[in-house]
């Protein structure tokens, strides 16, 4: 069955890319891979440091420098805090061992960045810091885990579920995804329909963008030349 295999990349905002860069740099240890103009994106610029074959992502924008960034709306400010919905609450980095963890641990605290933990959660174990522009950041490893995640239900908690509103019939359909067989040819864009997520484009723009064939957008966006080349 084709579903996502993994986090290709998660793709941050931030008002400097360079102190982003520097902290997940020298206090994580993690290697920049690409910095270049955003593609299909006026004025943006696009970094990425590497997580082993994935990557954590920056976007700036000119602008984004201007727009509050607000503990409570914008952004939690500590692993229990709330924020606007559809916001990140937290990112967790993951280690293959507790060792790695520790490691980690002391590398942060090094740089002068306070870091909480560990702390066991069962399927996995954590410590928790605070990174540039009120990230919350975790560092997290499956090693030792007495209870790790599966496919059983060991972590679906009964009372949740009820308080999420979510029926048996529901969780029974959110635990076991209906197979989809591709047809052999491509199923044309959805009508415009509010009902459903659409980008926030001015609605005569995303008519065209839905309109367009394929072909016309991956033609006009598609930029495939390195910039170091």
């Amino acid at each position: 069955m084709s579903q996502p295999n993994a986090l290709h990349h998660i793709a941050i905002s931030t008002g400097d890319i360079k102190k982003q860069i520097e902290f997940f740099s020298d206090v994580l240890g993690m290697e920049l891979v690409a910095l270049y103009w955003m593609h299909g994106a006026e004025g943006a610029w696009h970094g990425f440091m590497r997580l082993g074959n994935e990557a954590v992502a920056f976007v700036f924008l000119p602008e984004n420098a201007e727009l509050e960034n607000k503990i409570g709306y914008t952004h939690p400010g500590h692993g229990a805090g709330g924020s606007a919905p559809g916001t990140l609450q937290h990112l967790s980095l993951n280690v293959d061992t507790r060792e790695d963890m520790l490691a980690l641990q002391n590398r942060i605290r090094s740089r002068g960045v306070p870091v909480m933990g560990p702390i066991h959660h069962g399927f996995c174990s954590s410590i928790y810091f605070a990174g540039p522009e009120n990230l919350t950041l975790e560092i997290s490893t499956n090693d030792g885990a007495n209870a790790p995640l599966d496919l059983d239900g060991t972590w679906i908690d009964q009372e949740v579920v009820k308080l999420a509103g979510i029926s048996a019939d529901e969780l029974e359909r959110y635990r076991n995804p209906a197979a989809y067989e591709a047809p052999a040819e491509s199923v044309p864009q959805p009508a415009y329909d509010t009902s459903k997520p659409m980008f926030a484009l001015p609605e005569e723009m995303l008519q065209a963008m839905l309109q367009a064939p394929d072909e016309a957008i991956t033609e006009a966006v598609s930029d495939t030349v390195p910039p170091g080349k």
